[in-house]
Formats: structure tokens, C-alpha cells, sequence
């Protein structure tokens, strides 16, 4: 024992292996503890040999990797040399990068991602079933990343990389679906579905009953969807020609002061909407470029609820991205 000083601690030695991630611990013994081991290697297909890895062996290497701030495969190698983790994890052996690699590529050819949507829908069955709340709110909306990849292509922030869509429940985090997509594809793209499926995805007792999103999900046949099913939306607008018009007829006395700017709300309706919708619409000066007209900046919300103008704003506030910005010269 080493005597102590003046800082109040002490140094020993030990022969304990040790660990840099420690909070990767926490996280393998809550994918132990919610079943994830056990879905994993009940739900994705098996090895074909007896000396081959069980589903288990690949992914739970992989969540903590990806956790713990890896980005390649080759990060692996930071789980499989510490010792210390693989201890308190009981993870015996990790297979190495390249038989990663592999793995994945055949379950991506095969019936791997089906698997793992299984095991979703076993994750979200038992955290929604563990709480008291039925009524949910879900968030969607296209994360990016950034890769090298000779098939990535060039996302709408100028990078190469890949852009899948991803939808939470805003009161707890948690991830009900997502969508794998190239870097290049419109966010708007299949979002009627993609709500479809996350609707699915809600165990029996529990729903989606608001809705959000930035103006991708500014489309008809959504809106329509929501209606249809009582769901109470919040959708970023775009400032299109319509659009325009009808902020055009606001009346003057309409527009109250909010924050640095003003809100007022009118009536609107798409071509193939069935029902009108609130557009509530939220105006701020802009400082224009040196020797240009100042201009006028708006922030448009289409949405079917009750609340005031005020108090939606600020449940979508909750969200993130909900509040789109459009610009035009006054």
C-alpha cells in the first residue's frame, strides 16, 4: 500500500483486469437483462456448422462498438482487447473484423434485416409494456451519415454518406422503425409507409396519437392517413404558391406578438387533402445582405389539433427540426 499524501485518495495494486468502458458494461448488462441475447439468436438466422459464431456473437460486439464511438469495423478491436469488459460481459470470444464483414453482407443478402426487425418488435413489446402510458408521440426524421464508401452518394449537406430514415417516441427515445437509405434520396420518399409501419409496431393498448415532423412529411396522402386515424399532426409546410396566398390574407389585426416575432394562424387545404388544417404561421424580420431589401423569414406549421396557436407551437418545440425556415423579399 502506497501511504496517502494529501489528495484524499489511495493506490494499490491489483491483479484485476480493469476496463476503459466502463459504461459499455451498464449497456451489455441491459441488452442481458431486456432478453437482447436470447432474441438476437432466436429471431436471425443461424450458423450453418457447429464451430460457427450464434447471431449474439456478431451484433452485441457491434451495439457496443458503436456505442463506445467506434465507426469502422476495425474499432472491434478496441471491445476484443479489453479484457477487463469481455470479463464482466462473459463475451468468451468475438469474432474478428473480416468475419464481421462477412456476416453482415450475407445477412443483408439473406433474411437477416427481417430478423432484426422481429427483434425490434420484441424490444418495443416489452419497454411499451413495462409502462403506464397509451397514448405516444412519434418523431421521424432522416439522420445523416457521413462515409467513404465507393456506393455512398452525396447527401443534400455535401457530403457522401447515407441518410435512412429513423422514427422515436418522443416520450421515452425509443426507436420503433428505420429505413435504410442512400444519401441521395428525397427525404419525402415513402413517408405514408414508413408512418404505417410505425404504427404497426405498437404493441395492443398502446398508439400513436401525435405525430410530427420537419415539411418531408408535407404531403397529402399523409395528412389524409392522419386524419383518417385520429392521429393529431404537427407537419413542417412548405411555402409554396398556395401557401403563399393565404398568408397574404391574414388580416393585420390576425398577427400577435411571439417571441422576437409575430404568429397568427388561417385555414388551408392541399388538392387531395379531404379536410381542411390549421396552418399556423410564425414571422420574423431578417436582416437582408448589404445593399438588399430586408426580407421576411416564416416558420410554418400545418396541424389538425385544438390547441391554441401558442401552445401547439410549443409541444412542437419538443421536437427536433420541426420548425423549417422559408425566406422571401418584402
Amino acid at each position: 500500500m502506497i501511504e496517502q499524501t494529501v489528495l484524499p485518495f489511495k493506490l494499490d495494486e491489483t491483479k484485476d483486469s480493469i476496463t476503459a468502458h466502463a459504461g459499455l458494461a451498464l449497456l451489455g448488462e441491459f441488452a442481458y437483462g431486456i432478453g437482447l441475447w436470447e432474441d438476437l439468436d432466436n429471431e436471425l438466422p443461424l450458423p450453418g456448422s457447429g464451430a460457427g459464431y450464434f447471431p449474439s456473437k456478431f451484433v452485441i460486439p457491434l451495439v457496443l462498438m458503436l456505442n463506445g464511438g467506434g465507426r469502422a469495423l476495425e474499432d472491434l478491436r478496441e471491445i476484443r482487447n479489453d479484457v477487463g469488459l469481455c470479463d464482466l460481459l462473459e463475451l468468451e470470444e468475438i469474432p474478428s473484423s473480416d468475419a464481421v464483414g462477412d456476416w453482415l453482407r450475407r445477412m443483408g443478402s439473406a433474411t437477416g434485416l427481417f430478423g432484426l426487425g422481429s427483434v425490434n418488435q420484441h424490444v418495443v413489446d416489452k419497454a411499451l409494456g413495462a409502462e403506464d402510458c397509451s397514448d405516444y408521440t412519434l418523431d421521424i426524421d432522416v439522420t445523416l451519415i457521413e462515409a467513404e464508401n465507393l456506393d455512398a452518394e452525396y447527401t443534400y449537406k455535401g457530403f457522401k454518406g447515407y441518410a435512412p430514415m429513423v422514427g422515436h417516441l418522443a416520450e421515452n427515445g425509443l426507436v420503433l422503425c428505420d429505413e435504410f437509405r442512400q444519401g441521395n434520396e428525397a427525404p419525402a420518399s415513402r413517408n405514408l409507409k414508413f408512418l404505417k409501419r410505425c404504427v404497426s409496431m405498437m404493441p395492443k393498448g398502446k398508439r400513436i396519437k401525435y405525430f410530427r415532423s420537419d415539411s418531408a412529411a408535407y404531403q397529402a396522402e399523409l395528412i389524409n392517413y392522419c386524419e383518417d386515424q385520429g392521429i393529431k399532426f404537427a407537419i413542417g409546410a412548405d411555402l409554396d404558391e398556395s401557401v403563399r396566398a393565404a398568408i397574404a390574407v391574414i388580416p393585420d389585426d390576425a398577427w400577435m406578438p411571439y417571441g422576437e416575432g409575430m404568429i397568427a394562424e388561417t385555414v388551408h387545404s392541399m388538392n387531395r387533402t379531404r379536410k381542411a388544417f390549421r396552418l399556423i404561421v410564425i414571422r420574423h424580420p431578417s436582416q437582408g445582405k448589404l445593399f438588399e431589401e430586408s426580407s421576411v423569414r416564416y416558420a410554418l406549421i400545418a396541424s389538425n389539433s385544438d390547441e391554441r396557436a401558442e401552445e401547439r407551437l410549443e409541444e412542437v418545440k419538443k421536437g427536433v427540426g420541426m420548425l423549417p425556415l422559408a425566406v422571401r423579399s418584402v
